[in-house]
């Protein structure tokens, strides 16, 4: 049961799914350690120095978890590790005595976070490619819808929906490709004793057995190991992972916060869902605040700051290893996931729930579609012969009137003034100056590119 009684984390609690609070959870580190342990009881039986009783009695009590004890032990000995290795050979009378046999610390350490990084990287792969899905269903239904397009965050020309949001999941799809790799290089340090020599599992074995005894474990882990490492695996590891989850975290703090501009009523052509007792502001009833858009840039923030820390770890490492990690290593590497984990589940809300406007759509096309026409016309003309300096700056005058009426609240005046110019009646009639002026035509080729890009994400991830 949690203690309100002391801080507790929001990712207790707050943020992330259960599997993923799970994985990096103290019960979850120290079974993780006790299976290392066992496993390398298993592989030293190989070699005479453990018998299969003693095996046997290890792995009988590897989930036999008492934190209590071994905070116990902790608090006399100051190393969290040592106390957990004891409270496990307390428990076990026939292999306690073996235990961690010709080990470092950070020959159990390391090999569990490589483990756990790859857990975590599964989990995150499997939200993300749930995400993808339900971005593709978008894409689709909404490839050949008009909207107007921004650029410095003022109205430029006419795009698609399903082309924008094509824009995040081109990104999110470079993201699981790069994650996807890097999951398949993931390593633990192996076991490799103090500074990384294995000096001492050479004078146990013998230099023509150490070898052996490595791969062996590494099959027994499933875990394939660094050729080189010191006390540590290369913290160059944690800041390739963490960086490649920073990645994802950019990817959808810009859609959310494309979201929060489309969402404010002046626009008001997408919003996130809100629940029918959902409450947007306790001064203001009628709010309808993006609050989660605004929670996965609140995050997302924090992650970006992230893969500094761990630049900072592998670039501090010092020698065969400083200590200096450590404590910032115990929350950077769970909060990295943890973070992740809920941009990925809160995306994935805020997608299959999205709010389509249609009517705040066809209005701000209204409004300012027909400015964009004006390049489409300019080039009409010009492929009929026209002087294309002179058709500019008629094209601009009459812009800036009707942009002036626009903003007296007037609608747009634009197609009417165009059309009646006499310096264009001699290239185009008056009806082909308004069939030049939709604004749904004049998407250029954009819902097929983004319905291939669809269907590329269907065929990975299915």
């Amino acid at each position: 049961m949690t203690n309100y009684d002391n801080y507790i984390s929001p990712f207790s609690w707050r943020y992330a799914s259960p599997e993923m609070r799970a994985l990096w959870s103290e019960k979850a580190k120290r079974i993780l350690w006790r299976q290392t342990w066992s496993a390398l009881a298993r592989a030293q039986v190989e070699f005479g120095f453990v018998s299969l009783d003693q095996a046997a009695d290890i792995e009988a009590h590897v989930n036999d978890i008492n934190i209590e004890r071994a905070l116990e032990i902790e608090s006399q000995i100051h190393h969290d590790l040592m106390a957990e290795l004891r409270t496990f050979a307390e428990q076990c009378p026939l292999g306690g005595g073996v235990l961690h046999l010709g080990a470092t610390s950070m020959d159990i350490e390391d090999n569990v976070d490589a483990v756990r990084l790859r857990r975590a990287v599964d989990i995150i792969l499997t939200k993300l490619e749930e995400l993808m899905g339900v971005i593709a269903d978008k894409i689709e239904n909404h490839a050949h819808t008009t909207v107007m397009a921004f650029t410095h965050l003022q109205p430029a020309e006419p795009t698609t929906l399903g082309y924008r949001i094509a824009s995040y999941a081109q990104d999110l799809l470079e993201d699981w490709r790069n994650l996807t790799q890097i999951r398949t290089q993931i390593r633990g340090k192996g076991f490799k004793g103090a500074v990384g020599t294995a000096a001492s599992y050479t004078d146990l074995f013998g230099k023509d057995q150490v070898a052996n005894f490595e791969s062996h474990l590494s099959q027994i882990l499933d875990l394939p190991f660094f050729d080189i490492a010191t006390q540590t695996y290369p913290r160059r590891q944690d800041y390739i992972v963490i960086s490649a989850l920073a990645s994802i975290g950019m990817v959808l703090y810009r859609f959310a916060f494309d979201l929060r501009i489309l969402q404010s009523p002046p626009i008001g052509e997408l919003s996130e869902p809100f629940g029918r007792l959902q409450v947007g502001s306790s001064a203001m009833p009628f709010k309808r605040n993006p609050i989660q858009a605004e929670k996965i840039d609140s995050l997302a923030r924090s992650l970006s700051q992230m893969p500094v820390v761990a630049w900072n770890n592998a670039a501090h490492s010092l020698l065969e290893r400083t200590l200096d990690d450590s404590a910032n290593r115990r929350t950077l590497l769970p909060e990295a996931f943890l973070i992740v984990d809920e941009l990925l589940l809160t995306s994935h809300k805020i997608i299959t729930g999205l709010q389509i406007r249609p009517h705040a759509i066809q209005r701000d096309l209204d409004i300012y579609g027909p400015f964009a026409s004006t390049e489409r016309l300019l080039m009409a003309l010009g492929k009929a012969g026209a002087d294309r300096q002179e058709m500019h700056e008629h094209l601009r005058k009459h812009a800036l009137a009707a942009w002036d009426a626009v903003q007296k609240g007037q609608a747009n005046p634009l197609a009417d003034l165009l059309k009646a110019e006499a310096a264009f009646s001699r290239f185009l009639t008056p009806q082909e100056i308004i069939d030049l002026m939709r604004v749904e035509d004049y998407v250029g080729d954009a819902p097929q590119r983004a319905l291939q890009l669809a269907g590329e994400i269907r065929a990975l991830i299915h």
